[in-house]
């Protein structure tokens, strides 16, 4: 965490999002912003790119879109209570995210796992191809 002897003005968008807990590895924070899933204040960035606090990314990750304000920068990843202090997700972002979640899930097909028919059920086929044969 920065304190007030050492503050940080500014942090690399590949470190912050690796410390913020977007993204498992630093690397795949990089790549992330190297295939421009990551804007900052609404222009595409390298992973290089100096980042402040009061700044807005939007992040896409996965099916999720999150819009955030980055609150505070921190180069070292810490407990995921302390990474959520970072930064404040934007209402509309929240609602955005749950409704595609809600949509998702309601697209999805349910469930229906082919069984082996029973007992009863492999006799009342046979006796209706026995009919049909006939």
């Amino acid at each position: 965490m920065v304190t007030a002897t050492n503050p940080l003005n500014a942090l690399r968008i590949d470190k912050w999002l690796w410390a913020a807990r977007f993204f498992k590895t630093r690397s795949l924070a990089a790549e992330a912003v190297n295939g421009g899933k990551v804007h900052l204040n609404g222009t595409r960035v390298k992973p290089a790119k100096g980042i402040k606090a009061g700044d807005v990314l939007e992040i896409l990750r996965g099916y999720d879109k999150y819009t955030v304000t980055v609150l505070q920068l921190n180069n070292k990843r810490g407990p995921a209570k302390e990474a959520i202090m970072m930064y404040q997700e934007t209402v509309e972002s929240m609602a955005r995210r749950e409704e595609a979640a809600r949509m998702r899930k309601a697209a999805r097909p349910t469930p229906h796992a082919p069984r082996k028919p029973s007992k009863k059920s492999r006799r009342q086929i046979t006796r209706f191809i026995r009919k049909d044969n006939f």
